[in-house]
């Protein structure tokens, strides 16, 4: 089977983290930018690394970038050219377009544009960090709505060796983990026979009450 393709626009810090795990998880990258320098840092690590004028339909015509299956526009510097960027992959026909949006204005335009998906990298990182610092056993927040959400905790020592029958977390708070990762490895949808040990990492889903009311009297009661 082909691995999935992917087109990066713009090799900042941003745009070439992301393609480097895209290329460490197996995928087809291509990285576009007009820095001569961060084409030439990341030209030996991605499958493809060209300098380009991202807003010049002929030339991205020509990079066949239509073929590509998600086009990810990563300008965190100049809104013109990420919006200008974002039009030309829509109209190329890549079939998903996701872009990073540096202002809430900047987001509003780029969904208008009818971009699939269009992502905060700072926000999104300072809310994950505000909930590690009031949250001491959080290791990682995923917001998957308004809603609900994803969390990943580190099992505390007044947790150690109960089973999640015990816990019943479902019934008592409305949210369920999902995982287990421990030394040994991880345990995916774990039974109500299943144990937590102290260090544990819990996976737990849920609407953002019940994971809080779970964090506040459990997890973080030490």
């Amino acid at each position: 089977m082909k691995p999935q393709q992917f087109v990066v626009i713009g090799l900042g810090r941003f745009g070439s983290s992301l393609a480097l795990e895209l290329m460490e998880m197996g995928y087809e990258v291509l990285g576009i930018d007009h820095i001569e320098e961060r084409v030439e840092e990341m030209g030996e690590h991605l499958t493809h690394a060209v300098m380009a004028d991202v807003t010049d339909e002929g030339i991205m015509r020509s990079l066949g970038v239509r073929n590509f299956d998600c086009g990810i526009v990563a300008i965190g510097d100049n809104m013109e050219r990420s919006i200008l960027a974002a039009i030309l992959l829509k109209e190329l026909g890549v079939k998903q377009v996701v872009a990073k949006a540096i202002s809430i204005l900047h987001g509003r335009a780029l969904s208008k544009l009818g971009v699939d998906r269009v992502i905060f990298p700072e926000r999104d990182m300072g809310v994950r960090v505000a909930h590690q610092l009031v949250t001491p056993h959080l290791l990682d927040y995923i917001e998957i709505s308004k809603d609900y959400k994803i969390v990943e905790l580190t099992v505390p020592a007044c947790m150690d060796g109960k089973s999640l029958a015990a816990l019943n977390t479902r019934a008592k708070y409305g949210c369920s983990i999902i995982a287990i990762n421990r030394e040994s490895g991880i345990i995916v949808a774990p039974t109500a026979l299943d144990d937590l040990h102290e260090n544990d990492i819990i996976v737990v889903i849920g609407s953002n009450e019940s994971i809080d009311r779970f964090e506040n009297e459990t997890v973080n009661q030490e």
